[in-house]
C-alpha cells in the first residue's frame, strides 16, 4: 500500500521554508499544529538566498528524512512558497512519493512568478515562469498523483506573479483570502485548512 492509500491519521510533519527564510518561519503555524497533537518538524535549508539550484536543496530535504525517520515512517510534508518547489522535486523525483502521504504547497509558483526576474541567482531564475525546472515537473507529474495533494494559494499574492501559478491540475485546490505573501504564514485561517487537509 502507497502512503497516500495508507490511513495514517497522525503522521510527523515536515515544513519547508521559501527563500530567504529559515524554518523560525513557520513558528505560529508550528504552535498551531502541535496545539492540536501534530509533531512538527522544520529543516534550515542553505543556502536559503536562490543562490543554490532546487534541486540541491531538495536534496537536503531528502537528506533530512532519512536521518531524522525511520525507513518505514510515513510523514506529511508542507512547503511554503520556493519551499513547495523544492518539496515537489524531492517528492516527484527523488521518489518522495514512496515516503509522503499528504503534501501541501502553501503560495508556490508552480508555473513560475515574474518577481523572479529580478533575481539572476540560480535558484531564483528556477522559478521564472517556463523555466526548464519547472516545465519538467509539470511535464511528469504523475509521481505527485500518487500522494494525497494539496495546493493552498491566495488570490492577492503579489509575490506569485500571476498569483493563479499556485494553481495544479491534480489533487485538491483551497483559496484562502490574505492580502500578503507573507500573512500566509500567520493566518489562522490557513492554519485550519491546512489542519484540515492533513487530517
Amino acid at each position: 500500500m502507497s502512503p497516500a492509500n495508507a490511513n495514517h491519521q497522525n503522521n510527523p510533519i515536515l515544513l519547508v521554508h521559501g527563500i530567504w527564510d529559515t524554518g523560525k518561519v513557520f513558528r505560529r503555524m508550528s504552535n498551531y499544529l502541535e496545539n492540536i497533537g501534530k509533531d512538527v518538524f522544520t529543516i534550515d535549508m542553505v543556502p536559503n538566498n536562490g543562490d543554490a539550484p532546487l534541486e540541491d536543496l531538495a536534496r537536503q530535504v531528502a537528506d533530512y528524512i532519512d536521518t531524522k525517520f525511520s525507513p518505514e515512517q510515513v510523514l506529511d510534508l508542507v512547503g511554503f512558497s520556493m519551499g513547495g518547489i523544492v518539496s515537489r522535486y524531492y517528492v516527484q523525483k527523488l521518489h518522495g512519493y514512496n515516503k509522503v502521504q499528504r503534501f501541501i504547497t502553501v503560495s508556490s509558483p508552480h508555473h513560475g512568478t515574474h518577481i523572479a526576474h529580478f533575481s539572476h541567482r540560480y535558484g531564483a531564475r528556477q522559478m521564472r515562469p517556463n523555466s526548464p525546472l519547472l516545465k519538467d515537473l509539470n511535464q511528469d507529474i504523475s509521481a505527485l498523483e500518487k500522494v494525497d495533494y494539496t495546493s493552498i494559494w491566495t488570490p492577492f499574492d503579489v509575490m506569485i506573479l500571476p498569483a493563479n501559478s499556485s494553481q495544479m491540475p491534480v489533487g485538491k485546490e483551497l483559496l484562502i483570502p490574505v492580502l500578503i505573501h507573507a500573512w500566509m504564514l500567520e493566518d489562522e485561517r490557513n492554519f485550519a485548512a491546512i489542519a484540515q487537509s492533513l487530517s
